[in-house]
């Protein structure tokens, strides 16, 4: 990948990259290996941009794309490599955030299911529910209606203090 496109077509939406990699890792290791994984999809998929929706509105898809599709692998991988092992031998989560509120929000999140998760970040993003609709793929109705509802599972999970 070239520092230019590097430079002009990741690093001004690099917070929303961010953002989304925060929501779907525990670790800044993982993080950082999303992140990386990101703009690599995002530089070799470059010639499929066809410029039917917003730059932004792609970087989002492929973001969110490519964090569930690790998300999942990262499970597989979890789950095979336990072997019986107690849960209790695995090591607790490290936090990489230095706000303890923002620290709770993300762990609430990540408690949500991949859609959810998506969709509430691109809220939190301030998108319009159109453009929520539009990376996504269903009708801004309806993504009314999933926000009202993460937000009062969100509030239940925090409520709850998450621990």
């Amino acid at each position: 990948m070239s520092k230019d496109f590097y430079n002009q077509f990741i690093l001004p939406y690099a917070g929303i990259i961010i953002k989304i990699c925060r929501a779907y890792t525990d670790t800044e290791e993982d993080f950082q290996d999303y992140y990386q994984e990101v703009c690599l999809q995002i530089w070799h998929s470059r010639d499929n941009f066809k410029e039917k929706s917003k730059w932004s509105t792609w970087i989002y898809r492929i973001t969110l794309n490519v964090n569930m599709s690790l998300l999942r692998k990262q499970k597989k991988q979890s789950y095979s490599s336990l072997n019986g092992r107690d849960l209790q031998e695995i090591p607790a989560e490290e936090t990489f955030f230095q706000d303890k509120s923002l620290q709770l929000l993300y762990k609430a999140i990540r408690q949500l299911s991949e859609l959810d998760r998506a969709i509430i970040l691109l809220y939190l993003q301030e998108n319009s529910y159109k453009e929520i609709a539009d990376i996504i793929g269903t009708s801004p109705n309806n993504i009314g209606v999933k926000i009202t509802r993460i937000k009062k599972q969100l509030k239940k999970l925090l409520d709850g203090k998450i621990y």
